[in-house]
């Protein structure tokens, strides 16, 4: 197991303010939309609008024992749009938000001296974020028991193959073998479990070249996704400097990793934005309600 002290921000909470929940009415739609990335099946009209910032703002980095200079977040605030609907038993959520630029390249391998070195860069990602089960919480440093659903889209290593990683984050109290561990202060060790569902993922990684085959190499190739690993359907185009991603995955997949969209819920979800960053370098949004009432 990790154990990681307070002050990394994955252990600040996902979500800082208590104000209600934003409702992401959910439609019946007339036709599935093909997921392509491209929006122009949603309309013009009905786009819900939903702020994200920093997950940690830059005067809060020291309080969790992080310098101020190192805050590398260049989402910042933004809005993202968001539809949902259902149509042939599937969910499908459709999303847009502006990004200067397309990042599609993720931690290559460089040839520095006389071996290869993982490069930082990071790709642009989107996740959404479904309760799953247990006493849910907005922090993931609660000191209770509860597991989400996460759909992890990302530019480089999941949207050639058009699925987003689905995978479920367990926050818990209680030890866990293989999660990293916060010591709150004052407090108990929260343990937060990240593991992908079962099956095959979209890609793999690949070990540290030996030779020099090249000043740059990729560090993942392409693979078959396999089982509930591949339940979530997504594809994202970047054009006139926004990204425009299309989710889709049955409402009930059969799977027991999987969140359960019954006619008529109303679905806790959150949502999280990452320009070439990850971690503690995302914007988040508030949390938000997946409002199934108008599905039969």
């Amino acid at each position: 197991m990790r154990k990681f002290a307070v002050s990394l921000l994955l252990a600040a909470p996902f979500f800082a303010s208590a104000q209600a929940p934003q409702t992401v009415p959910v439609s019946v739609l007339q036709n599935a939309p093909k997921v392509d990335g491209d929006l122009g099946e949603w309309g013009a009209g009905g786009w819900i609008k939903v702020p994200v910032k920093p997950a940690l703002e830059r005067d809060e980095r020291a309080k969790y024992g992080l310098e101020p200079a190192g805050d590398r977040n260049v989402t910042g605030n933004l809005t993202v749009e968001m539809k949902a609907g259902v149509a042939a038993g599937r969910l499908f959520v459709a999303v847009r938000y502006p990004d200067g630029a397309p990042d599609m390249i993720h931690k290559e391998w460089a040839w520095r001296g006389e071996k290869y070195q993982r490069e930082t860069q990071h790709e642009d990602m989107f996740a959404l974020r479904f309760h799953l089960a247990g006493d849910f919480d907005r922090s993931m440093l609660a000191t209770r028991d509860y597991k989400v659903d996460v759909w992890l889209w990302s530019a480089a290593r999941t949207n050639p193959a058009g699925i987003a990683e689905d995978m479920s984050h367990h926050v818990t109290t209680r030890m866990l073998e293989s999660a990293a561990e916060y010591q709150l202060k004052d407090g108990p060790v929260v343990y937060i479990a990240k593991r992908r569902d079962d099956g095959s993922a979209p890609y793999e990684m690949l070990p540290r070249p030996k030779e020099n085959k090249g000043e740059r190499l990729p560090s993942f190739a392409a693979a078959t996704a396999s089982g509930s690993a591949a339940d979530v359907a997504a594809k994202g185009v970047w054009k006139a400097g926004s990204w425009h991603l299309e989710f889709s995955r049955a409402l009930s997949t059969g799977n027991a990793d999987d969140v359960v969209l019954k006619a008529g819920d109303r679905v806790t979800g959150q949502i999280a934005v990452f320009n070439r960053g990850s971690a503690e370098h995302k914007s988040v949004s508030e949390p938000l309600v997946f409002d199934l009432s108008a599905v039969r």
